[in-house]
């Protein structure tokens, strides 16, 4: 990887959109220590170290701190991930955007480019507005009249939406996906504190040097084991039958169709993280009396128990072959292969081609999705055993993270290949 950096650098068009890539991150970081107005930042750290186990804490994680900290950019691209979540499932059940998405070509990606933008700014208010209801319950606001909510609201709303400016930005003018790589800086920013802990624990006694061994192994271990998964894919090889048009004769060669292991990537793990964590976050706000239902409800899902580490299983295998089926049509790419004379060796055009990509596609799905249950729950099962509290390794961030990076460094190759290409005649 840094050696693929260092080639790119050496081309002047390519160092232009790496520095341009650089210099927006930094501008990104710096928004994180702009904070909004009539919030004791101080007071908010506090209460936000007792919401570690909720989703606040996992946002914040994914966020590099801003929601701890009330900056600017606290919502991050939270607002225009799930924004662009909601177009891709309305595109499954209107017709007419999906006309539009296939049919309409660069005009009908620009407009639904623009009614992305539009619904994110609506998420943003929702979201501002709730975190907006979250900072006075938590009495951490200096002023609490109508104008210093209004202004509160508008500011993270703002702050959203220049950090979505931002991410389109980066994806036009720098070299790979502006949100992917704003998500990866959150979460590498936490990465130089979370070192220092580490050590600090070793030196200080309160961390055994084993146990501080134990941590790094394993952070590499999921790295690797990330890696490969990532890169894996299953290869469903596919003939073209030849045809004679004219005096030219077309097909015959042999191709495949790639499916990759990881096809849904971490969408289901944040989905089911998300929901696994509603009762932990509700009790956060509304504290149930000891003993009651309602307590022993909300004591049986925390986190790292075991009905919390069932339901996140299940959950993040249906959120999987949910996403699969929804990016991932054997009907269409059979009747696909069938008009341009392609065709699966051993199965005929048609049914038996779509059912056999669908039997494929279930078995790779299965592995995908038994892939992010072991890089999630692990974790959440070793820091149960006696001695190893507190020593997970939060998975969904380095899935983000070595995700990020492989297809950041394939896009930088791409534009290297580009450039280098000297084509058929020379």
């Amino acid at each position: 990887m840094f050696e693929t950096v260092r080639n790119a650098w050496k081309i002047p068009e390519l160092r232009k959109k790496l520095i341009f890539v650089i210099v927006a991150m930094v501008v990104f970081r710096f928004g994180h220590s702009i904070y909004v107005p009539y919030v004791d930042t101080k007071a908010l750290a506090t209460q936000f170290a007792a919401l570690s186990s909720t989703i606040l804490g996992y946002f914040n994680i994914l966020s590099g701190g801003g929601l701890s900290q009330a900056s600017v950019f606290a919502l991050s691209v939270y607002p225009y991930i799930n924004s662009s979540i909601i177009m891709q499932l309305l595109q499954v059940a209107i017709p007419a955007l999906e006309r539009l998405a296939r049919e309409g070509g660069e005009e009908g990606r620009k407009k639904i480019a623009s009614i992305t933008r539009y619904v994110t700014i609506g998420i943003s208010l929702v979201m501002g507005y709730s975190y907006y209801v979250l900072l006075k319950s938590q009495h951490v606001l200096t002023r609490t009249d109508l104008w210093s909510g209004i202004v509160i609201v508008l500011t993270f709303v703002a702050g959203s939406s220049f950090v979505m400016w931002l991410g389109e930005q980066i994806t036009d003018k720098g070299v790979g996906n502006g949100v992917s790589l704003i998500l990866f800086v959150g979460i590498v920013s936490r990465g130089p504190s979370a070192a220092l802990s580490l050590v600090y624990g070793v030196m200080g006694g309160t961390l055994a040097i084993w146990k501080a061994i134990f941590i790094v192994a394993l952070f590499v271990a999921i790295i690797a084991f990330i890696v490969f998964i990532t890169n894996a894919e299953r290869r469903i090889p596919v003939q073209y039958a030849k045809r004679v048009v004219g005096r030219k004769q077309y097909g015959g060669q042999s191709t495949h169709l790639p499916m990759k292991v990881n096809m849904a990537g971490v969408m289901p793990v944040i989905f089911a993280s998300t929901i696994v964590t509603v009762p932990s976050t509700i009790a956060a706000f509304f504290t149930p009396a000891e003993g009651s239902f309602w307590d022993s409800f909300v004591g049986a899902f925390s986190q790292g128990s075991p009905l919390y580490i069932i339901v996140y299983l299940l959950l993040i295998f249906g959120f999987a072959y949910f996403y699969a089926a929804i990016q991932f049509n054997p009907i269409e790419i059979a009747n696909n292969l069938k008009n341009n004379g392609g065709f699966i060796p051993g199965f005929r055009p048609g049914r038996p081609t779509s059912d056999f990509i669908a039997k494929v596609l279930n078995k790779v799905t299965l592995m995908g999705a038994m892939f992010l249950a072991i890089v999630a729950v692990l974790p959440l099962i070793i820091s149960n055993i006696k001695g190893l509290e507190g020593l997970a390794v939060g998975g969904t961030s380095v899935i983000i993270m070595v995700g990020v990076a492989l297809e950041t460094v394939k896009a930088i190759e791409n534009q290297m290949l580009m450039r280098h290409y000297r084509g058929f005649l020379e």
